[in-house]
């Protein structure tokens, strides 16, 4: 079950990224801008709860929360004492690098929010995120959703609890889900990002945490055949 495990991961990797190509060519992303944005702005854009609460706030309490994974790889508490130093390690690492990945494909993204267009009140035409090189008249740099890989950057955590705690990697999952989808949905109603934005963060963390957990097995296996290989010192 364990080695077939990475070829289910592969699996809903694939399918995940189909129904994301699938989801793209619907154009359901303007419809449903539409629905929270007015030809004058967003309204929700300025809301109180929505600006200190679900952006700052669930930022500083993001990056909180990986400066305790990172302190736990020397002093673990709870489900991860049950996890050897270098899974803790894998753990932080995991974030890190989803949040990174995110941020520089934003960075090279031409993609402007939605609070930028010109149905919106802003400048910038509707150009789709695949368009890439044409520009739509705006600031850019708005795909994928950043805010959201505050919550998706945790999603690997599933590659590392599954050895050795199978329901405390699903809670672990599910509470990544739920918590960038939240946090996606929440600047999509203040007219920050696209719905698909928002959905390619959590398909570009979970890749990313299965490529370093992929990674990091294939140089412990690489390591131990080495290993197995050396002659010991008393052989002849």
């Amino acid at each position: 079950m364990f080695r077939s495990m990475p070829a289910r991961a592969l699996a809903w990797t694939l399918l995940a990224l189909l129904l994301l190509l699938l989801w793209d060519a619907t154009g359901l992303d303007l419809a449903l801008a539409r629905l929270a944005g007015t030809p004058t702005g967003f309204p929700w854009r300025d809301n109180g709860f929505l600006v200190h609460v679900m952006h700052e706030g669930a930022r500083s309490l993001s990056w909180l929360l990986l400066i305790a994974l990172v302190a736990a790889i020397r002093w673990p508490v709870g489900v991860l004492r049950r996890l050897r130093r270098r899974e803790r390690a894998q753990l932080a690492l995991t974030v890190l690098a989803g949040v990174l990945v995110v941020s520089l494909v934003k960075q090279a993204s031409a993609t402007s929010c939605p609070w930028d267009l010109k149905a919106f009140g802003g400048v910038a035409d509707y150009v789709s995120h695949w368009a890439w090189g044409l520009r739509d008249g705006g600031p850019g740099g708005c795909f994928p959703a950043g805010h959201a890989s505050a919550g998706f950057a945790y999603v690997g955590g599933w590659f590392v609890l599954r050895r050795s705690s199978p329901a405390a990697a699903r809670a672990w999952l599910a509470c990544a889900l739920a918590g960038g989808l939240l946090l996606g949905l929440a600047q999509q109603l203040r007219g920050a990002h696209y719905m698909s934005h928002t959905l390619w963060t959590g398909w570009l963390c979970w890749t990313t945490g299965f490529a370093v957990d992929a990674l990091l097995r294939l140089m412990r296996d690489r390591s131990g055949a080495a290993a197995g290989a050396t002659p010991k010192l008393n052989e002849s």
